[in-house]
């Protein structure tokens, strides 16, 4: 069975929050509001956490805008499809793995039309074997189901094989622990927190490795032993 190095799509292939806040600039030149409340939306935001409606009504509120939320959310989504991009290193690094025979898929929490179709904006679509979202896939990080799910799209079958086939030739990269590193670890696989110079939150499970972005990410896995050993 080939290994398989599953990603994180927010702030780990692609750079959501420097997108973000180009929304962001944007939304308070389009009405004409104080620039400095950039800060203020990148906090309320949370790297993405926080709900998208509930961003944009409390955002409507502060300003007193009267305009639909319908409206807001599109301007949203729109904006960034169009700002969201897969820096060049990245792109090498996908391509280093792809030549030192990984199988490549993406695993993402969120809403099917705009992941996909940062997906499909990025190129990331024509680089990796698959990928699984988890409005489509009705599961969500960290829910070891979805990792399942997402090593099937990539054509592994974790379902007729011996569990231990699959998940100790497999890796999960990603920024959020809660969601990429306590999933991958609870579905059994090897993982690496990309840090962003953060220190590690968690005291009940931790990464196999850490890294600060994601080519020194995939380099780490490379150089690891291709089989996790036996439990």
């Amino acid at each position: 069975m080939p290994p398989l190095l599953l990603f994180d799509l927010d702030n780990t292939l692609v750079d959501r929050n420097q997108a973000f806040r180009g929304w962001a600039r944007r939304f308070l030149d389009s009405w004409a509001l104080p620039g400095e409340d950039l800060y203020w939306l990148s906090t309320l935001d949370c790297g993405g956490y926080f709900p998208r409606e509930a961003l944009m009504r409390a955002t409507a509120a502060r300003y007193g805008l009267r305009v639909s939320l319908e409206l807001l959310l599109r301007d949203y989504a729109d904006t960034m499809t169009e700002l969201i991009q897969l820096p060049e290193t990245h792109r090498e690094a996908l391509h280093q793995a792809r030549a030192a025979g990984w199988t490549l898929g993406i695993v993402s929490n969120g809403a099917t039309e705009q992941q996909l179709a940062k997906i499909e904006r990025t190129g990331l679509a024509r680089l990796v074997d698959g990928w699984v979202i988890s409005e489509e896939a009705a599961c969500e990080k960290p829910d070891p189901r979805i990792f399942h799910l997402a090593a099937e799209r990539c054509g592994l079958r974790p379902q007729h094989d011996d569990a231990s086939s699959w998940t100790s030739s497999t890796w999960m990269v990603g920024d959020h622990a809660p969601a990429d590193i306590a999933g991958a670890q609870v579905a059994g696989l090897r993982s690496v927190w990309l840090h962003h110079g953060r220190p590690w939150p968690e005291l009940g499970y931790h990464p196999t490795l850490t890294a600060k972005g994601l080519p020194e990410a995939v380099t780490g896995v490379l150089s690891a032993p291709r089989y996790a050993p036996a439990a």
